[in-house]
């Protein structure tokens, strides 16, 4: 499959490039995101047009992605069992989908969580639960990083 990274253990998760306009709740809707974005500036529009400039990098279960912080992923388990395990039923639902059919086929293709960095700092945009997954059965998934220019 051109274009996609994977990280296997017994099982495998086949990472492809996500499509960022089913992201766009992220953007727009999401609380705990919106101070990341007004303190860089960055607009929906800007976001679509760095996203292309985004490329595979490997991400060990952490805080930091290639030495720069990240917020709201949340690596370690105590945090996962608050913002995962015990989160709302609908939530975890897909969450559990997702494991059952690794489980069941072995293989699974998802979009690769997106983070954002700029200056110094990043954000998990999306893709918490497919992160968790990796992390959970023992890989080192890939994420889809999108670089951003300081716009202020």
């Amino acid at each position: 499959m051109k274009g996609a990274m994977r990280s296997t253990s017994t099982h495998q998760i086949v990472w492809v490039k996500p499509e960022i306009a089913k992201e766009e709740w992220e953007f727009f809707h999401h609380p705990a995101k919106q101070d990341f974005y007004r303190r860089h500036g960055i607009g929906w529009e800007e976001l679509l047009a760095a996203f292309d400039r985004g490329r595979f990098v490997t991400y060990p279960r952490a805080n930091r992605l290639m030495g720069v912080p990240v917020a709201l992923s949340y690596d370690t388990y105590e945090e996962y069992a608050v913002y995962l395990a015990k989160a709302k039923r609908g939530y975890r639902k897909s969450y559990s989908k997702m494991e059952e059919a690794l489980q069941r086929s072995g293989t699974l293709t998802v979009e690769a969580p997106i983070v954002i960095r700029c200056e110094g700092e990043a954000l998990l945009f999306s893709g918490y639960r497919r992160l968790c997954l990796a992390w959970n059965y023992g890989m080192v998934p890939y994420v889809w990083q999108v670089p951003f220019p300081s716009l202020t």
